[in-house]
């Protein structure tokens, strides 16, 4: 088990979030998303009638199709499953994020533009994650034809503990933009 053994518990809730990342034939990239909330007891709801154990409160798709530099040209949200009639409604607010780019001031945009009462908490949730996977997904593909221009710090120095200015990872892999953490005043070896 990953972590420790819990106390003893009763299981209530699953969210389960699957996000995709695809290379297209016209050069582009779709990514995808898909967020499901069920619980383990069924109830009654006053749009839907019986919400059954297992039956997903929320069933809810994204898609952002994103070229190199994470500039969204479509974007398509669907609600498959909400808990209200009205939910589904507000998906083709979500074609509003083209346009945007994925990266510094992204969290911004997606809140001016589907933010609030005019998105949906749950796709906006799920575009964290789809987010993190367009950088997953081209990433790897971006670094191998080095368009970082020379002498332009890596973008991701900094963005976690691997890779700190200081770290070991860094240090090995731009060698160049490492800097050595410095000891503190009395802790000389």
């Amino acid at each position: 088990m990953p972590l420790s053994a819990p106390a003893e518990r009763e299981h209530v809730h699953t969210r389960s979030i699957e996000c995709s990342g695809y290379r297209r034939t016209d050069g582009l990239w779709d990514i995808e998303g898909h967020l499901v909330d069920t619980k383990t007891y069924g109830f009654d709801n006053q749009d839907r009638g019986r919400v059954e154990a297992g039956e997903p409160v929320h069933g809810m798709w994204l898609r952002l199709t994103i070229d190199d530099d994470f500039l969204i040209h479509e974007a398509e949200a669907n609600t498959e499953f909400g808990p209200y009639r009205l939910c589904g409604d507000i998906a083709p607010n979500f074609a509003g994020l083209k346009g945007l780019t994925i990266g510094p001031g992204w969290r911004r945009g997606v809140h001016a533009t589907v933010g609030g009462t005019k998105g949906c908490t749950h796709l906006v949730e799920l575009l964290g994650p789809m987010a993190t996977t367009a950088f997953q997904t081209l990433w790897p593909l971006i670094a191998r034809r080095g368009k970082r221009p020379e002498g332009q710090r890596p973008a991701l120095m900094g963005s976690c503990h691997a890779y700190a200015e200081d770290s070991p990872i860094s240090r090995r892999q731009w060698p160049d933009y490492f800097k050595a953490r410095e000891t503190p005043p009395g802790r000389e070896a």
